[in-house]
């Protein structure tokens, strides 16, 4: 099994050790033990992936940058208001199957569709991060402000890690390479405290358009107010609904939120993140990437047409992910209807690009 650490002296990038409790065995310092540790965790259930791709620059200042997000980990210790929000979605997820109504359920799959795939795979990662097609700002922020409800962080961090994650996809920038361990790529990855600077820094450099844009920043100070507004409503729609349905009572009502929001939000999590993991672990590839990125049919169904991974980060602007008549794109089935309908322009198509490039 493969370990990662940082080297605090000279900010380098290796695999070593052993044992999770070789610093406390070796009497090494406290803040030292817990760099180790929690890079020894993150690489449990860490694959063998190809070598290939993993390109060391000392020189790159990504790579520093990344190590020094690691010792503000280090010094600031776990982001708890994320460990405590993921919990939270968890816990209601699994009191859900307690208060089961068919509206409940009505709810979690409308809101998946309608959060994952027309806010994260449309909205945060087409139209905001790659810009693969164009429309209203209306519909921007629209689709943005769904992207906020799946849980997944407001438009302008989901934005910047992402962009990143292209810059140095499966290197030593890389947010949330599987190649630093399978569970730090699905969900690990975004627990450490990075610090304020940290992520003010990311913004800038990642994402200095979605800055300017206000109503980008206003829904990004809204995040968390914004789910309990919808805890409110799919509560109130619960509890005055008809009885006829299981609804109608406070038992109802719950019945709304522990489905429209629990379940609901645990699934689109966890499909978007087996994106970021499975997806650069298993599958097969149609194009030759200096990543490891693949395809993964279950993901690419389940994610509203993400999965297709390889062929994403082989062409990385185009607004369909699935490059072959079987590999089912349902969100780019969405974008042209919205084309037809005069709310979508400037596609970026697969054959549009192919022709552009050298012969």
């Amino acid at each position: 099994m493969r370990t990662s650490r940082w080297s605090r002296d000279s900010l380098s990038y290796s695999r070593v050790g052993p044992s999770l409790f070789t610093p406390l065995i070796r009497g090494e310092s406290s803040e030292k033990s817990r760099l180790y540790f929690w890079n020894k965790l993150a690489s449990v259930g860490n694959t063998t992936v190809s070598n290939k791709s993993k390109i060391t620059n000392q020189e790159d200042p990504a790579q520093k940058e990344q190590a020094l997000g690691l010792q503000a980990f280090v010094s600031n210790g776990i982001n708890w208001p994320i460990v405590v929000w993921i919990a939270i979605v968890h816990i209601l997820a699994l009191i859900a199957p307690f208060y089961f109504t068919w509206p409940g359920l009505i709810a979690c799959i409308v809101l998946a569709f309608a959060t994952g795939s027309f806010g994260v795979c449309m909205g945060y990662h087409r139209l905001l991060t790659h810009q693969s097609f164009k429309t209203y700002r209306p519909i921007r922020w629209l689709l943005a402000f769904l992207g906020g409800l799946s849980g997944e962080g407001s438009a302008l961090t989901w934005v910047a890690q992402h962009r990143k994650h292209h810059a140095f996809s499966d290197l030593e920038g890389d947010p949330h390479s599987p190649k630093d361990g399978g569970w730090w790529s699905h969900l690990l990855w975004f627990m450490p405290d990075f610090g304020r600077k940290w992520n003010r820094d990311l913004l800038t450099r990642y994402a200095p358009d979605m800055v300017k844009d206000k109503m980008m920043v206003i829904m990004h100070h809204l995040f968390l107010p914004s789910h309990f507004m919808l805890a409110g409503a799919l509560f109130l729609f619960g509890y005055f609904g008809s009885e006829g349905w299981g609804l109608g009572t406070a038992w109802g009502g719950w019945s709304m939120v522990f489905w429209g929001l629990g379940v609901r939000m645990v699934y689109v999590l966890h499909i978007t993140w087996f994106v970021n993991s499975a997806t650069h672990l298993w599958g097969y590839r149609n194009y030759e990437t200096s990543d490891d990125s693949r395809n993964l049919w279950w993901v690419g169904i389940l994610a509203w047409g993400e999965g297709w991974h390889n062929n994403h980060h082989a062409y990385q602007r185009v607004a369909s992910q699935g490059h072959r008549w079987w590999e089912i794109d349902m969100t780019y089935w969405v974008i042209l209807l919205m084309e037809k309908l005069g709310l979508a322009w400037d596609v970026i198509r697969l054959k549009d690009v192919r022709k552009a490039l050298p012969q």
